[in-house]
């Protein structure tokens, strides 16, 4: 589990002399040259994993015989294979594991037949580039070659135009998905399990604020500070569905819950309106079929398509609700959620602006758990600058992440050790703080109990049946389509 907080890079630094990026390359090539005389050598150690490959620039120009070619400036050879996918049009490009150094702005210039691209980790071992088609094309041509001036490797891709029956011809299906071994039983802890869900990552970043900071690193370390003061505390168990910049299905995410037989699911997530930065606060969703309110369908709607976006198989979630019983786990698991929720937002209120319809419910893929109680946080809107200073604000997430680690050990609180020191102070009479300025103490008054009078931990026997009765497979593994 990550001991420390995942930085939040700054855009402006980022795009300023490229000097890390160009010493990669330098660092590489050197140590390519230097590789014949340290062989012999290496043939009498142990085996070491190779260093992944380290792109430091990409660049988009007409092809020279028509169509649009992508160029990818790499410090060692590697192996590519490209593809076309269609729903949505898109070039997919896998490679092995590669160190993406490339400016903020790559990807979002439209050239040709390229209306963007995407790049990051899609699998462990493995990365991709994700490029969307503004018309139909196929891809005519990958090569690799050593630029003499430098000895750093050139990796391109040319798409060429076609007709839709030609790209149709040349799309591939997606492969099936690829069961993954079942989890190791861990020994018996009776404290309840919380799966904390960074939301996007790798091919897909989320929704990128004007300055280029991308939703997936800001909710990531929100994530990680969460984790750190649950486990600080020691009074929940406590797991991520991702620790790093990878890629997770969506449907793979609920799995992850399920197949640990979590208490409790939440996603972070920071939303964007560029038509409306005026727009602000927070929001906490729920599952449900039908959405509280239009916008509320579109943001979910937008979160479901993540992973045709990053060029996956969207996969299959839990099932439909076959019978009763798995209908009355389902509305149960719901009442839990909404519950929760509640809590949250009363935790949440003390220290942050909330959106003006705080509670709302949405059909995410994420929140489709029958047997696990689901939130979905939107933090914020990346749209409006003054969520943004918050969000890139270590001071400020540190204040959200102590009222909803509060909120969860509440949520718990009649399976839950006595406090240790950790949680001292954490009583509904704190100060309330919203965007950085302390308001007047409220009057004492009792704290709301967030969660049931018995344990959350409902009905096993009925989750079992649940789980039997859905019949549903073994977990997939990320895999390319």
């Amino acid at each position: 589990m990550p001991t420390r907080a995942h930085p939040i890079r700054s855009p402006r630094r980022a795009s300023s002399p490229r000097r890390a990026p160009w010493l990669a390359l330098v660092l590489a090539l050197a140590l390519h040259a230097l590789a014949p005389a340290a062989r012999a050598e290496a043939q009498t150690a142990a085996p070491v994993a190779a260093a992944p490959a380290v792109a430091i620039a990409a660049d988009l120009a007409p092809a020279p015989e028509g169509g649009t070619r992508l160029s990818v400036v790499l410090s060692r050879p590697v192996e590519a294979r490209a593809f076309v996918m269609e729903r949505p049009d898109r070039a997919i490009v896998d490679l092995p594991e590669v160190n993406f150094q490339l400016p903020p702005e790559a990807g979002r210039r439209r050239e040709g037949v390229v209306a963007s691209y995407r790049y990051g980790l899609f699998a462990p071992g493995r990365s991709r580039i994700v490029i969307d088609l503004a018309q139909a094309a196929t891809v005519a041509r990958v090569a690799t070659a050593t630029r003499p001036r430098d000895g750093a490797t050139l990796l391109t891709i040319d798409l060429a135009r076609s007709d839709r029956d030609a790209f149709r011809r040349a799309a591939v299906a997606p492969e099936p998905a690829r069961p993954r071994p079942a989890p190791a039983r861990e020994a018996v802890d009776a404290r309840p399990l919380v799966i904390v869900d960074a939301g996007h990552g790798g091919t897909d970043p989320g929704a990128i604020a004007a300055n280029g900071v991308f939703e997936k690193d800001i909710v990531f370390g929100v994530a990680q500070g969460l984790v750190q003061r649950l486990e600080a505390s020691g009074r929940v168990r406590v797991r991520m569905t991702r620790e790093r910049d990878v890629f997770v299905p969506l449907a793979d995410r609920v799995r992850i819950a399920r197949d640990a037989r979590a208490d409790l699911f939440v996603s972070i997530h920071a939303d964007s309106i560029s038509a409306a930065p005026q727009v602000r606060g927070a929001t906490v969703y729920t599952g449900s079929e039908r959405a509280t309110d239009a916008e509320s369908a579109r943001l979910a709607d937008r979160e479901n398509t993540a992973d045709a976006a990053a060029g996956a198989d969207p996969g299959e979630g839990p099932g439909d609700v076959a019978d009763i019983l798995q209908e009355l786990t389902l509305r149960e698991t719901r009442g839990f959620s909404a519950r929760f929720a509640q809590g949250l937002l009363g935790q949440l209120g003390r220290v942050m602006e909330m959106s003006a319809k705080p509670h709302r419910e949405a059909g995410f893929r994420v929140l489709r758990s029958p047997d696990v109680p689901s939130v979905l946080v939107e933090l914020g809107y990346l749209s409006s600058k003054r969520d943004l200073d918050l969000l890139l604000s270590e001071e400020w997430r540190g204040r959200v992440t102590a009222q909803m680690a509060g909120a969860i050990e509440t949520f718990f609180s009649a399976r839950l050790p006595a406090p240790g020191p950790a949680l001292a102070g954490r009583g509904a009479d704190a100060p309330r703080v919203v965007d950085g300025a302390e308001s007047p103490r409220p009057e004492p008054s009792e704290p709301p109990r967030l969660g049931p009078s018995e344990p959350p931990r409902f009905g096993r026997a009925a989750r079992a049946a649940s789980r039997a009765a859905q019949a549903e497979p073994g977990p997939a593994a990320p895999v390319s389509p």
